[in-house]
């Protein structure tokens, strides 16, 4: 063996044949060509034993196996028992082979050891001309011996493959544990000079074989794995478990894992297709065993409706059924007692009902009974419904009626299975709204007037800018109007056009002849472009701080959020009924730009004469309370009395009536004017607030509803009273996300599970 090792490792590409050998590789080399030369003195006994075998009363062969990270190997023995008891042992052949290369684990190359000593007794039993009692092996690894009487784990291939050689030829009876120290085997795996060799126990064999009790000395034995959960020739425990069936194993508690009627049809009908090929029922070469059958399961289909509705029913009217099955009555609390229910041979309940004689199919006559409460209920609706095109309730009950089935109170079910349909939420859902919030500081304080003001823009006007040889040269006019949010006071503006700086211009008239404001309410439309003209970020914290200081703000409604700011859009209204009035009554084909001007500021005269309170049919009361009551500091536009006044009692009254008007304005605003706006006349039920990660259907006014976007809520905007009214949505438009900010009344809520 050292030899053969020491040839596959000078050939193994480490050194060249002209290269001289390395000083311990030469003396090894020396050692065993030495030693060759001492073979001659080596004797082994023709005979196996020096007693006939015609006294033997035994004759067994004794293998030994071993393994060394250099070889393997096996030797055999002839143990023969005679009549008077006396054991001889005779050595008959060995084996050794080296080591596979690259090396493998020690308990591996034990194993191949035990199956060299399998092969080598195979030859051993052809070749001898002797019936042998029996056959025993024997090795000093307690793993091999481990696992070729392993009976409960699986190995993997490699050890799998020579366990199986092993026990193909041998039983684990036949193994038996030796030491390492008797284990003559031991010598077949390392180096042993020839001069040496006589003197072990090669040839001779350990002394225990001759030992008539050797089938005592090897009673009670018994080998388990080692460390099975360490050894990485052990497969991982699998554990198996055993379901005694002691009822009907499907419960309808398995369907409320689909959410559609016919994925669970089709799924229980390959179950039952599985199960026929199991059962041998259905005999084709394709369709056996576990298999996904791709040929049409009309009949399983069909059986498959059968087995769903049967377990429903058997669940949820046990003893109806058990009732009907033996002809008796069922009981008279039974929710079923006005059908007039009976089975079928499918073992099914059916309506019975009066419609005997009606030209009916017996389907539409004896419908199936299916609980309400039950989610087999629930798929059968949404599946019907949808074959209706998602109409409403009447059509979907209709056509499960026509299809058979009768759904005990399933009208209500009907009615939810609707709502929560996000088909149905699409095409007619509702838009949100949320409780009409409290009125703003800006609409309950008592200030000056256009101390907090909303403005808009409205328009536009078709008017003659200038006369041409041809005609004339026509343009637009729109207008902006500032609506007081206290006094409910107005002041019109002509601007000439929509751009940035019209809309300046008129602001600063404004502001020129009605004092500072405190703060400005409008919606998005001309005015972020304002402010990017006058380079102010109305969110900037610079900019913020000193709009505090100077106690002005400018605030913007959510977009496509008109309603918020109706304060004012209103006025624009009124404005536009009251300009068409007067425009009626001028004779002018033609409006000119000083025309409109005129006409605007009669207008808003106007407007601001309007009472904000009904006009009391009392003779006591004063002038209705309107706006112009606090502009003009007049109660009336009538003329002076007659008569001679002084002038300083002209002076003196007229300051007190001022004053008086003045007083009588607030007073009758407090009083009366605020009690109006106690009442919400709208929106006034609390809703659900909208939260992050609802999914939503965001409206656009510029494509059909069906075509509308479907958003994902990401951020919610509540107000002082927690309620939330505006929302940030995010949807994915051409390809990209975009996020936009919109009022609750804009967006549809679709269902899911919150």
């Amino acid at each position: 063996m050292q030899g053969k090792a020491l040839v596959r490792e000078l050939s193994s590409g480490q050194f060249d044949w002209d290269t001289p050998l390395p000083a311990d590789k030469e003396a090894q080399w020396k050692a065993r060509t030495d030693s060759l030369t001492n073979l001659r003195e080596v004797q082994i006994h023709r005979p196996y034993i020096p007693v006939s075998m015609s006294c033997a009363s035994k004759k067994e062969g004794i293998i030994f196996s071993d393994a060394s990270t250099v070889a393997i190997a096996a030797v055999a023995y002839l143990r023969v028992v005679t009549m008077d008891g006396q054991c001889h042992v005779g050595f008959i052949m060995a084996k050794s082979k080296l080591a596979p290369y690259p090396a493998h684990t020690v308990p591996r190359l034990e194993l191949c050891a035990a199956v060299l000593a399998v092969a080598l007794a195979e030859l051993i039993t052809e070749e001898l001309d002797l019936e042998l009692t029996a056959v025993k092996f024997y090795t000093d690894s307690k793993i091999v011996l481990g696992y070729l009487r392993n009976t409960s784990r699986r190995f993997y291939v490699y050890v799998a493959n020579r366990v199986a050689q092993i026990r193909n030829s041998t039983k684990p009876e036949q193994w038996y544990h030796v030491g390492s120290d008797l284990n003559p085997a031991d010598l077949g795996t390392r180096f042993i000079p020839a001069t040496i060799l006589p003197h072990t126990n090669w040839f001779s064999g350990p002394e225990f074989l001759r030992l008539p009790f050797l089938e005592e000395m090897a009673k009670g034995e018994s080998f388990e794995l080692v460390e099975p959960e360490k050894d990485q020739e052990i497969r991982p425990q699998v554990a198996t478990l055993v379901t005694n069936v002691t009822e009907q194993s499907l419960g309808s508690h398995r369907f409320e894992r689909f959410s559609e009627w016919r994925t669970l049809v089709r799924s229980i009908a390959r179950l039952v297709h599985v199960a026929k090929s199991l059962s041998g029922k259905r005999h084709t070469g394709d369709c056996k065993g576990w298999h996904w059958c791709q040929k049409s399961l009309q009949s399983e289909l069909t059986q498959a409706k059968t087995i769903i509705i049967r377990c429903v029913q058997l669940e949820y009217y046990k003893d109806e059924l058990k009732c009907l099955s033996k002809g008796e009555e069922i009981s008279q609390q039974s929710s079923l007692k006005k059908l007039a229910p009976f089975v079928v041979e499918e073992g099914l309940i059916r309506v019975g009902g009066r419609l005997q004689s009606a030209e009916l199919s017996e389907q539409e006559k004896h419908p199936l009974i299916i609980p309400a409460r039950q989610h087999v209920a629930t798929l059968l609706i949404r599946y019907y419904h949808n074959q209706v095109a998602h109409q409403g309730r009447h059509l979907t009950a209709g056509a499960l009626r026509s299809a058979g089935l009768w759904i005990v109170k399933g009208t209500k079910l009907i009615n939810s299975v609707i709502r929560q349909c996000v088909t149905c939420r699409k095409l007619r859902g509702r838009l949100e709204e949320q409780r009409m919030s409290d009125l703003p500081m800006d609409r309950v304080t008592i200030d000056p007037p256009f101390t907090h003001v909303g403005l808009d823009v409205f328009g536009p006007w078709s008017i003659t800018s200038r006369r041409t040889r041809g005609g004339s040269a026509d343009s637009k006019r729109w207008d902006v109007i500032f609506s007081c949010l206290s006094t409910r006071a107005v002041h019109l503006e002509v601007i000439e056009s929509m751009s940035t700086s019209s809309f300046i211009n008129a602001l600063r008239r404004f502001l020129v002849g009605r004092g500072p404001v405190k703060h400005f309410r409008s919606d998005r439309t001309n005015f972020i472009g304002a402010c990017r003209e006058l380079n102010i970020n109305i969110w900037d914290a610079e900019l913020k701080g000193y709009l505090q200081e100077q106690g002005c703000t400018w605030s913007f409604n959510a977009p496509h959020s008109s309603h918020m700011g109706g304060a004012w859009e209103r006025m624009i209204n009124t404005a536009q009924r009251i300009l068409e009035a007067l425009l009626l009554k001028t004779s002018l084909s033609r409006l000119t730009h000083e025309v409109l001007t005129t006409l605007m500021s009669e207008v808003m005269a106007i407007m601001n004469a309007r009472p904000l309170l009904p006009i009391s049919s009392d003779p006591d009361t004063l002038e209705g309370l309107s706006p112009s009551m606090l502009l003009t500091q007049k109660a009336s536009a009538v003329p002076a009395p007659l008569g001679d006044f002084d002038m300083k009692d002209l002076y003196k009254k007229e300051w007190r009536q001022v004053q008086c008007l003045a007083d009588a304005f607030w007073k009758a605003w407090r009083r009366d004017y605020l009690a109006t706006l106690q009442v919400r006349r709208k929106w006034t039920e609390e809703k659900r607030n909208l939260q992050e990660g609802d999914v939503v259907l965001l409206k656009d006014s510029n494509v059909k509803r069906n075509e509308w976007p479907v958003g994902l809520i990401v951020k919610t905007i509540p107000s002082s009273d927690n309620r939330v009214r505006k929302v940030e949505v995010k949807i994915i438009k051409e390809g990209s996300e975009k996020v936009y900010l919109r009022p609750i009344s804009e967006v549809v809520l679709l269902p899911g599970k919150s």
